[in-house]
């Protein structure tokens, strides 16, 4: 009953699509944050390679 007043903009709060944007986004930070530790590991073995 809450989350359908919210919804409603009846009471103050994040929206349905709101917190499903929400996991969206935190999930492709998640994504991302692997993405740059596997370039930044990427980066340091070829670095060490070419020594």
């Amino acid at each position: 009953m809450n989350q359908a007043e919210v919804d409603a903009g009846e009471r103050d709060g994040l929206a349905s699509s709101e917190r499903e944007e929400l996991a969206a986004l935190r999930r492709e930070n998640r994504r991302l944050g692997e993405d740059v530790e596997i370039l930044k590991r990427a980066t340091a073995f070829f670095a060490k390679e070419t020594r």
